[in-house]
C-alpha cells in the first residue's frame, strides 16, 4: 500500500510534459505486451469449404450414410488375367537384385502367383469382413469402414480415426483393428478408417487443388456426420499430414494425435548446430544415443538415401498423369511400381535381395489385395495427383506444415522409417508431446508391418492422455 502511495506522489509531482511522455510510453509498452500475448495465442488454420465437382455447388447437401459392399465379377477377373498373360518383361541385369527397382525375375513369380493362385473373390470376402459405408461430402462419395468395438463391462469407448497414405489403403489397418476394438483395459476404440478422396473406393476430385487441408476438413465433416464431437486421430505418410491438419483446423475436436511419421525439424541455424555438434556431444543439443545411431552418417542417411528413393515423388509432383497412364493399363506394371515401395520402405537393406524381402513382413495375398484396390478402382492416377496438388507450392512452408500443434501428441519413431526426427526437433512443432517411443523394429508401413507394436504404443499414449483429462 505504501509503495502505491509513493508511486502516486511521484506521478503527481511530474510536470504535464513528462506526464505525456509517461503516458505514451505506458501505452506503447502495454501495446507491445498485448501483441506478444496475442502472438503466443494458439493458432488455428482456417477450416474453409470446398466443392470438388464441376459446376455450381447445390444449396443443400445429401448427408445420407449408405452401406457399401466391395464387389467383383467374372469379367473383371478375366480382364485381369488376360492383361497379366500379355505382360512383356525385360530381363534383369546380372546381380541387379532390387538396386534398379523391382527385379523382373521375382516379378514373374509374383505375376504367376497372382494369375494362378491368388483368389480375389476370397479377398473380397476378407475386405467385407468389416462394415463399409459411403457418404457424399463436398460433392464426393467418401468411403470408410466403421468398426464398432467389443465393449466389456466398465470400458469406455473412444472414437479413433486412422488415415492411410500412398501407396497404401484402408486395408493396411485390417491386422491392427482387432487389437484396438477388442482390448482388456479401461477403454476400447471405435475405429473409422476412411479412404482419402482419389484413393480406393473414395471418389476422386473432379477439379484441381485438392490438398491435405481439404482431406482434413472432409474427415472432420465425416466424424461430425457420425455424431462424434471429439476423437483421437492416427496416421503415417499422407495420413500423418492429414491428421496434423485436422489437429490444426479443429483442435477442440482432437483428444489426441498419434503419428508414426513425424514432419518436424529444428530452425535453420539450430538444425545446423545440432547436426554439427550432435554426433560428438549429443547431450548438448538434446540428442540421445539412439538419435545419433539413426541420424548419422547424416549425408548417407538423410541426403543420398532420400535422393535415391524420391524419384517417384518428383514424377508424381509434376506429371502424374503421364506415368499413371501406363500403370493404369498394366496390372503387372502397377504391382512393380507399388510393391517396390513396400520392399524398400520397409528396410533399405531389402535392395540387396533378389526378392526384395517382400515376404519377410507381408504375405503375397495381403500385398496383392492392396494392389487390387488400386487396380479395380482405377485410382492410381488420382492417388498420384495428390502429390502435385500438395507440392505445387512450397510444401514445407505452407501454413499447415509450419504452424505449431498444441493437442496432446504421441510419436512412434520406427527405426526403418525414411527419416528420423529426434524428440528435441519434434518439440519445435508439437508443444504437448505426451509420448515419444523409439520403436524396436519396423519401417514406413507401421500398421501393416508391426500391428502389435503400433497398437501397444497407441494404447499407452491414449492411457496417458485419458489419465490427465478431467473426470
Amino acid at each position: 500500500m505504501e509503495t502505491l502511495e509513493n508511486m502516486q506522489k511521484a506521478i503527481s509531482s511530474l510536470d504535464p510534459c513528462k506526464l505525456k511522455v509517461l503516458l505514451v510510453t505506458s501505452v506503447g509498452i502495454g501495446g507491445l505486451l498485448c501483441y506478444l500475448a496475442l502472438r503466443k495465442k494458439t493458432k488455428n488454420i482456417p477450416v474453409g469449404d470446398g466443392w470438388w465437382r464441376v459446376g455450381e455447388k447445390p444449396l443443400s447437401e445429401d448427408r445420407t450414410i449408405r452401406p457399401f459392399v466391395v464387389e467383383t465379377s467374372e469379367e473383371m477377373i478375366q480382364d485381369l488375367h488376360q492383361r497379366i498373360d500379355q505382360t512383356r518383361y525385360t530381363e534383369s541385369l546380372e546381380d541387379g537384385r532390387f538396386h534398379y527397382g523391382f527385379n523382373s525375375a521375382y516379378l514373374k513369380k509374383v505375376a504367376k502367383y497372382w494369375r494362378h493362385e491368388f483368389d480375389w473373390e476370397k479377398q473380397v470376402r476378407v475386405l467385407n469382413k468389416y462394415p463399409h459405408f459411403k457418404t457424399n461430402i463436398e460433392g464426393l462419395d467418401v468411403h470408410f469402414i466403421h468398426v464398432k468395438p467389443v465393449q466389456r463391462a466398465g470400458q469406455k469407448v473412444l472414437p479413433l480415426m486412422m488415415v492411410h497414405g500412398w501407396p497404401g489403403s484402408f486395408y493396411e489397418f485390417y491386422r491392427i483393428l482387432p487389437l484396438l476394438t477388442e482390448t482388456e483395459g479401461d477403454f476400447v476404440f471405435e475405429v473409422i478408417c476412411p479412404s482419402i478422396p482419389g484413393y480406393g473406393y473414395s471418389e476422386a476430385p473432379h477439379t484441381q487443388g485438392f490438398t491435405c487441408l481439404d482431406a482434413a476438413r472432409i474427415f472432420h465433416k465425416l466424424m461430425d456426420r457420425l455424431d462424434f464431437s471429439d476423437y483421437y486421430v492416427q496416421g503415417g505418410d499422407w495420413g500423418a499430414f492429414i491428421t496434423c491438419s485436422m489437429a490444426l483446423m479443429k483442435p477442440e475436436c482432437i483428444r489426441g494425435l498419434h503419428l508414426n511419421m513425424v514432419n518436424a525439424k529444428a530452425g535453420g541455424a539450430l538444425s545446423i548446430i545440432s547436426l554439427l555438434v550432435g554426433r560428438y556431444l549429443p547431450f548438448l543439443v538434446g540428442f540421445t544415443r539412439e538419435d545419433v545411431c539413426r541420424i548419422y552418417p547424416f549425408m548417407q542417411k538423410n541426403v543420398y538415401e532420400i535422393l535415391r528413393e524420391s524419384g517417384y515423388m518428383h514424377i508424381q509432383a509434376t506429371k502424374p498423369d503421364t506415368a499413371g497412364c501406363g500403370l493404369n493399363n498394366s496390372p503387372v506394371g502397377l504391382a512393380a511400381y507399388i510393391l517396390e515401395k513396400f520392399s524398400t520402405w520397409t528396410d533399405y537393406k531389402n535392395r540387396d535381395l533378389e526378392n526384395g524381402g517382400l515376404e519377410r513382413k507381408f504375405s503375397l495375398d495381403d500385398l496383392l489385395t492392396n494392389i487390387m484396390i488400386y487396380w479395380t478402382t482405377g485410382s492410381i492416377i488420382p492417388s498420384m495427383r495428390f502429390y502435385k496438388e500438395n507440392m505445387g507450392a512450397n510444401f514445407q512452408k505452407t501454413m499447415d506444415n509450419t504452424t505449431k500443434i498444441h493437442v496432446p501428441t504421441g510419436l512412434a519413431a520406427f527405426p526403418r522409417e525414411l527419416l528420423h526426427c529426434p524428440r528435441v526437433w519434434a518439440r519445435s512443432r508439437f508443444t504437448d508431446i505426451r509420448s515419444y517411443t523409439y520403436m524396436p523394429q519396423g519401417g514406413h508401413f507401421a500398421a501393416f508391418e508391426e500391428p502389435v507394436l503400433l497398437a501397444q504404443d497407441l494404447l499407452q499414449f491414449v492411457k496417458k492422455v485419458e489419465s490427465k483429462r478431467p473426470k
